[in-house]
């Protein structure tokens, strides 16, 4: 019988705020929730984004002046409301004064120049026509003869994308551990997976030293590796720019750094790792390697997940020149406007509706996988399973970004398997989608052609679609993470979010069998369909089962007493859990950050013959492998 991989903790940070305790999913459905859960949700944010605090003695404002819960959160409220979620580019470079830039030219000079400049600052190599004078010990003359000069002229150029999912105002991950020069990804993926392992109420040492350490893993990366200036971004530009480059960049760039991360400073693991890159379906692929080691025995505990932050003015230039981005024309040429506000801002990704383009943003969400029986051994929260995750690509297209047909392949298995598993009325009646809904005019013909195919074929009549890059944008290989950690809420709340961008939906939308919607929606899902649409074909569906259905499976294969004892052993974990998300939800955040401990380097472990011993780890690695193959009898060598 394969193993069943349960969702026992997640973490993230993305534009709606943290995903433990599913503050970010319920950013999202705010206007449905109930005037104490607004204001305790309010809090939440407001400390997060540092607005305010909470300590021993109560609540205080950003003054640190004593007041009342009701008063902050009234106080915060429009702030928070309006600096979370997608909005106007709050990043200074995008401000009117326009991108910082260089434009090469070639200058005829009719005359002599002169100049002075700083001795450290003259190239070393210079042309053999110039003339170099001392000044000083720290200042040169150089006199250039007539001719042609070819020079690099600073201009600011005005930013033509202003609109992007952003972390919530305020908040820097790098502020709750002793980051240096890390990339803005690889720090949110330090808090992003801390806040999972605090969500999950479980002791992360104590697992461990349950475990052969081969029996861990960790699958995770991003879709574009780190590319601002503390990662690749800074290393490709730093001959053009004038700045050297550090020791850093290079190795800190690598897409399957969040993995190395997580091991080396925050797990300490030594099991297996690594990362898939397919796009914006990455986070699915990872999901995969996670669920397939579960199911196969070869893990029982996988941390999986992803981290990108791509809100830079290059990777922004970039997507806009290929036209996929909400640009600034566009939006204004969709709804006729002279000028755009920030509330336009705010509107800017629009899935299934009238739209021009997706809207960039940046987010980090990790999941922590168990196997079913582990999960009942140490009483762990069961958020959610996830019994299957189907990849295939497109075949052969006319160009690498054109739709192709490998969606249909992965959203038709996945509707087979939870048919299969839990029963045609089931899969008509008790299920949702996760739309990948980026807001491109392609897109939304494309993947809403899928779902109606899929509905088709399963009988499906009104099948609920949810969009939430209509809340948080694109943040590229995370954005399946979304997703799913909004399904994870769906799930614990009974509410899908609407689509609140959604004034009309598009004539070229294939939606006679689906049910698109604008205001949060009460619903009770047995399983998501979390689907993702990559660049280049990687396509990508998940199947998320509820934590009803999942106790239900898990009662199916263990029995009630097994159930009712895990219950009983649950008690310890959830009063963990709230204890961690009460100091968070206060503003008390500890990253779980371990660096230069326990470090070793070979010459200290015990190397036996059929296991490894670590010193720090509480049982050994087993060196017995299975060998699928069979043994050659001696005398078969050559």
């Amino acid at each position: 019988m394969s193993h069943l991989p349960v969702i026992v903790g997640m973490g993230g940070i993305n534009p709606a705020g943290r995903t433990s305790g599913h503050q970010a999913f319920r950013r999202t459905v705010f206007d449905a929730l109930t005037d104490d859960n607004q204001q305790e949700l309010l809090l939440g944010l407001a400390t997060l984004m540092g607005l305010g605090s909470h300590h021993g003695d109560g609540w205080h404002d950003a003054e640190g002046q004593a007041i009342s819960a009701s008063q902050l959160a009234e106080r915060c409220r429009a702030r928070v409301l309006d600096h979370t979620l997608i909005r106007r580019i709050e990043d200074p470079r995008f401000n009117d004064a326009g991108l910082p830039a260089n434009r090469r030219a070639n200058l005829s000079l009719a005359a002599p120049l002169t100049f002075r400049v700083s001795r450290r600052q003259l190239p070393d190599s210079l042309p053999p026509t110039w003339q170099v004078r001392e000044i000083d010990r720290r200042t040169l003359e150089v006199s250039v003869p007539p001719g042609d000069l070819e020079v690099m002229l600073p201009e600011t150029r005005p930013a033509q994308v202003r609109a992007a999912g952003q972390l919530p105002s305020g908040f820097d991950p790098r502020r709750y551990y002793r980051s240096v020069h890390h990339p803005r990804g690889l720090s949110m993926a330090i808090f992003a997976a801390s806040d999972c392992l605090g969500d999950s109420g479980l002791s992360w040492e104590t697992l461990r030293d349950r475990l052969d350490p081969d029996d861990i893993a960790v699958y995770a990366g991003n879709s574009i590796g780190q590319l601002d200036d503390e990662g690749w971004g800074g290393l490709l530009k730093s001959f053009v720019s004038g700045n050297r480059a550090t020791s850093k960049q290079m190795p800190l760039g690598y897409g399957q750094m969040p993995a190395d991360f997580l091991n080396a400073y925050v797990l300490g693991s030594v099991g297996g790792t690594g990362a898939v890159l397919g796009a914006c379906a990455s986070f699915l692929y990872n999901l995969r390697l996670g669920i397939e080691d579960i199911r196969s025995g070869q893990r029982r505990v996988v941390m999986v997940g992803t981290s990108d932050a791509p809100v830079t003015p290059e990777i922004i230039e970039g997507f806009r020149a290929m036209g996929a981005l909400a640009d600034d024309d566009s939006l204004r040429a969709l709804d006729a406007l002279e000028l755009l506000t920030d509330t336009d801002y705010q509107r800017a990704c629009r899935p299934f509706a009238r739209n021009c383009g997706f809207t960039i943003a940046e987010s980090s969400q990790f999941l922590l996988l168990m196997d079913d029986t582990l999960a009942l051994e140490t009483g762990a929260e069961i958020h959610g399973s996830v019994p299957g995750v189907f990849v295939n690509a497109d075949g052969w297209k006319r160009s690498i970004s054109a739709p192709g047909i490998g969606n249909y392949i992965t959203l038709g298995k996945a509707a087979a398997l939870v048919r299969d598993m839990l029963g045609p009325k089931a899969l008509r009646e008790r299920t949702f989608l996760h739309a990948h809904g980026t807001s491109t005019p392609k897109n939304r013909v494309t993947e809403s052609h899928v779902f109606d195919r899929v509905a088709c074929a399963q009988g499906i009549e009104t099948w609920p679609v949810v969009a939430v890059k209509a809340f948080v944008g694109h943040s590229q290989g995370s954005a399946a993470g979304d997703q799913l950690a909004s399904a994870l809420g769906s799930f614990a709340h009974e509410l899908l979010p609407g689509i609140p961008t959604l004034d009309a939906v598009a004539d070229d939308v294939y939606g006679e069998r689906l049910r698109l919607f604008r205001e949060p929606l009460p619903y009770i899902a047995d399983a998501a369909f979390i689907n993702a649409k990559g660049f280049g074909g990687n396509n990508a569906t998940g199947v998320v089962l509820s934590p009803a259905v999942t106790e239900r499976l898990m009662a199916k294969r263990h029995g009630e007493l097994a159930l009712a004892t895990w219950r009983e052993r649950r008690e310890i974990t959830r009063e963990a859990a709230r204890a961690y998300l009460a100091e968070a939800d206060h503003g008390h955040y500890q990253a779980r950050y371990r660096f230069g401990e326990g470090v070793l380097e070979g010459p200290e472990l015990e190397v036996g013959r059929e296991r490894i011993h670590i010193p720090g780890y509480a049982r050994p690695v087993s060196l017995a492998v299975n060998n699928p193959f069979g043994c050659l009898d001696e005398g078969d060598e050559t």
